[in-house]
């Protein structure tokens, strides 16, 4: 069982509070993300967690059990780092095995446990390999197999995925979704990266400041934000945001519009007149960076075979229904249901 719950959690380092407060409710075998800026708090949020930093106020408990003071070992959670951080001179069996074998645990057991960790991570074939002889992606893996054997309640990923190249990136946001499918436990998963957020989350939680801006599915996120911040934040491109005239005429201080819920046509008409500049072609996408009269730049995602070029003149229409509108303290304004 891995439900974890903050309950008005704080962290300061002397006068400086850099987790104001915090309430979260995990479920037990949910996938969570942490997500946001640099600086956002949300690797010391899970240091937190970890036990690897002190809480100032608030309890975090376990299962229902207070570990607000209890030994990062004692916790029962497994944190897998940005940094590999194996032993260059053991094989991948011995590196995998360590933490049994500090354990106190008989070779049977340990070699059963390691050999089911092996499969499950596609490691059967590299076990008698050292770190030095495996790919990035593989000696990631390394690393979380030697946290599978620990059996915990839950997993902690801390930007596992940051060394990677883009394509192994992508391999490993994967391997670590199935992972989750497979064990079924939980795993909270920090990263700055939103679309890695986006694609691989039960549940996000959005942090600015060291504050909850937002929690919820990725698609809530998405299609709800609550304020300006989150709606800047998730998605990508990210969504355009206009105050000033535009704004006003739909009765808020912002208004959103993502780029691909814009209506763009190259014959006259349309809400909003502009001069296409950068066009970025990504093949099934092609993203316009146009500059809009009274605007400024506004981002439109048009299909890939449209030929829209530099120098272009368009028109955008943002349909009302898709248009998202926040007052003057930023936060979502909601239509009466």
């Amino acid at each position: 069982m891995g439900a974890i719950t903050l309950d008005k959690v704080t962290k300061a380092f002397g006068t400086m509070a850099v987790i104001p407060g915090v309430d979260l409710e995990i479920a037990d075998g949910e996938f969570v993300v942490f997500v946001g800026p640099s600086g956002c708090g949300k690797s010391t949020l899970l240091r937190l967690i970890a036990g690897l930093e002190d809480v100032t106020s608030g309890a975090i408990r376990i299962d229902g059990s207070d570990a607000t003071r209890v030994a990062p070992a004692r916790r029962r959670l497994a944190m897998v780092f940005q940094s590999y951080a194996l032993y260059p001179h053991m094989s991948v069996y011995n590196n995998i095995a360590f933490p049994l074998k500090m354990a106190g645990q008989d070779k049977a057991t340990i070699r059963r446990k390691v050999e089911g960790a092996a499969r499950i991570l596609n490691l059967t074939d590299y076990l008698e390999r050292r770190p030095g002889q495996l790919s990035g992606g593989q000696r990631q893996r390394v690393a979380i197999g030697r946290a599978i054997v620990r059996e915990p309640a839950a997993f902690l990923f801390d930007e596992p995925l940051s060394n990677l190249d883009a394509a192994l990136r992508v391999n490993m946001r994967l391997e670590i979704s199935e992972l989750h499918q497979s064990l079924k436990t939980t795993m909270i998963y920090v990263t700055h990266d939103q679309v890695e957020a986006m694609t691989m989350a039960d549940k996000i939680v959005v942090l600015n400041a060291g504050r909850i801006e937002q929690v919820g599915s990725p698609l809530e996120l998405y299609n709800r934000p609550a304020n300006v911040f989150v709606a800047g934040f998730i998605g990508s491109p990210k969504m355009n945001l206009l105050e000033g005239a535009a704004a006003e005429r739909h009765g808020a201080a912002t208004i959103g519009i993502r780029p691909e819920h814009l209506e763009v046509s190259t014959g006259a008409g349309g809400e909003w007149s502009g001069v296409v500049g950068v066009v970025e072609h990504l093949g099934s996408d092609t993203f316009l960076h146009v500059q809009v009269e009274g605007l400024g730049p506004v981002t439109a995602r048009v299909g890939g075979e449209l030929d829209i070029r530099h120098g272009s003149r368009v028109w955008l229409t943002p349909p009302p229904e898709r248009l998202h509108r926040f007052g003057a303290d930023g936060q979502a304004i909601r239509q009466a249901a």
